[in-house]
């Protein structure tokens, strides 16, 4: 088999970014992607007109413009289909308990993505959204999967990181966050309370791999006004129970 040239390497780098383009975009047009990439316009179109063969992207009859392709999400449900698969009836059995919204998520370097949720049966639920990126250091999910990786690796993510505050209660030094995680560790679960959105408080535990290292958390959000000291507890209680009982079902699969 004829390995590959760096061209060849690059150009699949260069149909990757065209795809991300998409993440803040719904439709782009071939000089608009161009444009943000910083490519020839001819070179753009060949590589939108093979993302568009392949069905990763489709083109609107209407605008002329290109949106992401059915196949992508044909092939995304089958990222994690195992954890979604053990993890979800968890979530609606946390959904059934305490009708707030629950989320699953997986790390993603300096991020969360978030990959199921269900929603509260309530008024006032939390609008996040399967595939969505949020920062690790302002949500209860980043912290609790903090919390669970090795020391040396926590660090390094956190050195890493910008702390940017979306809100007066977001943690903005990085010693005050190392210590906070240093104590979830100890404690099994992370909170946040206004960090993220005013308004809205988080508590959530880590999943952990079949080397002990978290990769994944599980949450459960609501209103400040719902989330008093003693739900939040009665909560955390129940998320330690429930990702003990999916970490350990993912080692065993």
């Amino acid at each position: 088999m004829a390995l590959k040239s760096e061209k060849n390497i690059q150009s699949v780098s260069r149909a990757v970014q065209i795809l991300q383009c998409f993440e803040n975009n719904e439709e782009l047009g071939v000089t608009e992607i161009s444009r943000l990439l910083g490519l020839h316009k001819s070179t753009a179109f060949g590589l939108i007109t093979t993302l568009e063969a392949d069905k990763l992207l489709e083109k609107s009859e209407v605008t002329g413009k290109y949106r992401l392709g059915l196949e992508l999400f044909r092939l995304g449900t089958k990222v994690n289909a195992n954890l979604r698969r053990i993890a979800v009836p968890y979530l609606e059995r946390l959904v059934s308990l305490y009708q707030e919204t629950v989320n699953l998520v997986v790390l993603d370097d300096l991020s969360v993505v978030y990959l199921e949720k269900v929603d509260s049966t309530r008024s006032m639920y939390i609008n996040t959204v399967i595939g969505g990126k949020l920062p690790l250091h302002c949500t209860a999910v980043g912290k609790a999967i903090l919390s669970g990786l090795p020391p040396a690796e926590r660090q390094d993510k956190v050195e890493r990181m910008d702390l940017c505050g979306l809100t007066n209660n977001t943690i903005r030094d990085k010693a005050k966050l190392l210590a906070y995680l240093e104590s979830a560790a100890l404690d099994g679960y992370a909170e946040e309370s206004e960090e993220l959105e005013l308004g809205l408080t988080c508590v959530a535990a880590p999943l952990f791999n079949h080397l002990g290292k978290a990769f994944a958390a599980v949450s459960v959000s609501g209103p400040t006004s719902r989330m008093n000291a003693a739900f939040r507890q009665e909560i955390c209680e129940t998320l330690i129970v429930m990702t003990k009982e999916i970490s350990r079902k993912l080692g065993h699969d």
